[in-house]
C-alpha cells in the first residue's frame, strides 16, 4: 500500500529543508501570515523523509542526479 522508496536526491533534499526552514522562520519571526509557515512544513517534511508524493505521481526521481 505504501511505497517508501526514496525519490528525492541529496541536493534536492537539502534545498527543500532550507526552503522549508526559511518559510517557517519567516512566518514565526514576523512574516506576512501563518499560512506561509504551514506551507513551509511541506518541503521540510519531504526533504527530511526523502520522499515526495508528487514526484511519485509524476514519475519523477532526483536520486539519479545526486
Amino acid at each position: 500500500m505504501f511505497d517508501f522508496e526514496r525519490n528525492v536526491g541529496f541536493y534536492d533534499s537539502i534545498a527543500r529543508i532550507v526552503i522549508g526552514m526559511v518559510l517557517i522562520a519567516g512566518a514565526v519571526f514576523g512574516g506576512p501570515s501563518m499560512i506561509v509557515g504551514w506551507v513551509g512544513v511541506v518541503p521540510l517534511a519531504t526533504g527530511l523523509m526523502g520522499k515526495c508524493p508528487m514526484y511519485k505521481f509524476m514519475g519523477f526521481d532526483t536520486i539519479k542526479y545526486s
